[in-house]
């Protein structure tokens, strides 16, 4: 192997949200900061993602009057994760979460909307085009003098000593050639939604799951610091998301079709091919993910009316019910049974199905599935009444794998003995134990900001650099 005598202090591996603020904090603390990619194009899952930050008390939330403070965002994350998650982060996540947002702010980027979406008993998703966030990022690394390389897949980490003396002190790359960092290498590589063998060994059960991660997201960090002897944790926990369209959108409107829609917390309703519903549309669209891959065909509809179609938000969101409908992904018609035909719903079922769910929208009757709002306690559900109608065919899709890596809240990844690894750390979606059993929509992207921050700041601490 060719050993580069150029060293760091911080070695990042994987380029997408998390990686790039792990790399930028590392710069402006003054620390050497390598960025390594494995794919020619940065970005990894984020490119794909619907640009939501879990964010609370913020000052378009004050503007919108939506009251919300750093402690229920913890209680409601707690919540969502059934309280299996690790409390110890989910606390610094909640503590943490404000400055991450201002800091985003301070690079340029401006959050001008606020949606409510799963897990959530307040609006709170901050959303924000993910690709604008990347490319502010990307020239923000860059700028701060950071050495990006793309092209450049990681094999192995390096460690010297032994037993309780091991540490990491770089990475050894595909190419035969080896970096050192003097304060660790961060983990930033993603899930392992791309890994058929990991998908097989650790979520059987979503093995029929559309994969629709990152390109690059096979699993290489997380095998990484398997080798040498990483906690894995919520791998149990594992979901896919609910709303991925069936149907292939119009050719030439690839780029402008979403890839998953969420019109539940609008109002929709999900229901099988028996025209029944299968469970509680507010819960989060894990929860409802699961529920899918159980029935025929791993298949399900929203459906859905005029008034929920007038609350259509533009990408990036999942409320782009304008764009699946222009893009053929969205079917419309001017009654439910004409919408049942050409879905291949049963008529009768989807009709008797509506008539019972506005039964308990008017208070006449419970609701059959336990619904009393659109989300997690927030907002009442209305009739489904005003046509025109509107049906998604959807599925599970494997967007992301919420589980791996141990940390600890300076995000240090810690061994099965629950020690850290010296000079190892972990943040994004290879990170595990942050969300438990249910992931609360937006805060992947806010975690990765958070934790990878935290991250170069341990890191450089280590390395002996004064933070500048």
């Amino acid at each position: 192997m060719q050993d580069r005598s150029t060293d760091f202090d911080l070695i990042v591996v994987g380029a997408g949200m998390a990686g790039h603020c792990t790399a930028l904090e590392g710069a402006r603390q003054g620390g050497r900061v390598l960025l390594l990619e494995k794919t020619e194009r940065y970005g990894g899952s984020t490119r794909m993602c619907g640009g939501a930050f879990a964010f609370a008390g913020t000052d378009i939330q004050k503007k919108l009057g939506i009251e919300d403070s750093a402690e229920l965002l913890e209680q409601d994350l707690m919540a969502a994760g059934k309280h299996r998650n690790d409390a110890a982060l989910v606390h610094a996540y909640a503590q943490h979460q404000y400055e991450a947002y201002k800091w985003l702010e301070a690079l340029g980027l401006r959050f001008e909307k606020v949606s409510l979406s799963g897990s959530q008993s307040v609006p709170r998703n901050h959303s924000i085009d993910p690709v604008l966030v990347l490319e502010t990022l990307h020239d923000n690394v860059l700028r701060a003098g950071v050495a990006y390389r793309s092209g450049a897949a990681v094999q192995r980490l390096l460690t010297e000593g032994e037993g309780e003396e091991r540490r990491v002190v770089g990475v050894a790359l595909a190419s035969g050639e080896t970096v050192r960092a003097a304060g660790g290498v961060a983990i930033a590589t993603g899930g392992f939604s791309r890994a058929a063998d990991l998908v097989e060994r650790f979520v059987p059960h979503l093995r029929a799951a559309r994969p629709m991660g990152g390109y690059g997201n096979t699993g290489d960090g997380l095998r990484m610091a398997w080798a040498l002897g990483a906690d894995l944790i919520d791998l149990g926990y594992v979901k896919g998301s609910f709303g991925a369209p069936v149907a292939a959108p119009t050719p030439g409107m690839e780029e402008q079709a979403p890839r998953l829609i969420s019109a539940m917390y609008r109002g929709a309703i999900v229901v099988n091919a028996a025209g029944r519903r299968f469970i509680d549309e507010s819960v989060s669209y894990k929860a409802i993910g699961d529920r899918c891959l159980q029935q025929p065909d791993a298949l399900a509809f929203q459906i859905f009316d005029q008034q929920v179609m007038d609350q259509s938000s533009p990408l990036p969101t999942v409320a782009d019910y304008r764009a699946a409908l222009d893009t053929g992904l969205l079917r419309q018609a001017g009654s439910l049974r004409d919408l049942a035909a050409a879905l291949g719903i049963d008529p009768d079922g989807l009709l008797a199905t509506v008539e019972r769910y506005n039964a308990a929208c008017d208070g006449r009757e419970p609701d059959e599935m336990g619904r009393t709002s659109l989300s997690t306690g927030y907002g009442k559900p209305t009739r489904i009444e005003r046509g025109p109608f509107y049906g998604l065919a959807c599925t599970t899709g494997l967007t992301s794998t919420y589980c791996g890596l141990h940390t600890d809240t300076d995000a240090r990844v810690l061994d099965v003995f629950d020690r850290p690894i010296e000079g190892l750390y972990a943040t994004g979606e290879v990170m595990g134990g942050f969300h438990g059993e249910t992931y609360m929509s937006g805060s992947s992207l806010a975690k990765g900001c958070i934790f990878g921050r935290l991250a170069a700041r341990h890191a450089l601490r280590r390395a002996g650099v004064a933070a500048a």
